[in-house]
């Protein structure tokens, strides 16, 4: 991994680089220097008095900063008025992982699409990293490298940048929380299904979708 991506806290993942060379990516798209962006991640954690937020399980954590890149919100809520708009297909983010049924609004078709007053950063611990690269090579972009090399000793990897107007966590998708329960073998992070937050995600996604720029979105 390049030098460039990490620094003396945080690195930038290569799941989350689709974020940025993806069109099909689902989700926030991101137009911004990727050393440039790690870079500026520091300088606002660190100004915000270096705290993190916890996340799902003890190796997820979250720092929220204000939309610095300009980026447009990563979903919307769904109306009637913008209902019929919706599509769905089944997807999937690795040729590895199974494919689920995933919905989405076209970007074009939902035009213009509001810039987000926050970034949500995703941080997953390089240990867990470590343990998923282990469990699924592909992670690893083809590399035969061991992942303890292909890492940087950073200790936080940005796993996922969310685009959005609330400067707490929304619920991830359901999907993501089955393929996690899956197991790392799967794509997920082997973390068990809490029903109570699964609720509370089904709740938020009956109400939003996704946005992809693309055909179709790469997974969910």
């Amino acid at each position: 991994m390049s030098a460039l991506l990490y620094g003396d806290t945080f690195f930038l993942d290569s799941f989350a680089v689709r974020q940025w060379d993806d069109p099909n990516y689902s989700g926030t798209r991101i137009q911004y220097d990727t050393a440039e962006f790690v870079e500026k991640v520091h300088q606002l954690f660190k100004e915000q008095g270096a705290k993190l937020v916890d996340g799902y399980a003890p190796f997820c954590k979250h720092v929220f900063v204000p939309n610095f890149v300009g980026a447009k919100v990563g979903a919307l809520a769904i109306t009637p008025e913008n209902r019929h708009l919706l599509r769905c297909a089944y997807t999937r983010r690795r040729p590895e992982e199974l494919a689920v049924l995933t919905r989405w609004f076209p970007e074009s078709a939902v035009q213009p699409v509001p810039q987000a007053q926050h970034l949500d950063i995703i941080l997953y611990s390089r240990q867990q990293l470590l343990q998923e690269y282990a469990a699924m090579p592909s992670k690893t972009g083809g590399q035969a490298a061991d992942p303890e090399q292909l890492l940087p000793d950073a200790p936080w990897g940005i796993i996922s940048i969310k685009a959005q107007d609330e400067p707490y966590e929304t619920p991830m998708q359901p999907i993501t929380m089955m393929r996690n329960a899956l197991g790392r073998e799967e794509g997920g992070s082997g973390v068990t299904l809490d029903r109570q937050a699964y609720e509370a995600s089904t709740q938020y996604w009956q109400g939003h979708a996704a946005i992809v720029a693309g055909e179709e979105p790469s997974g969910e």
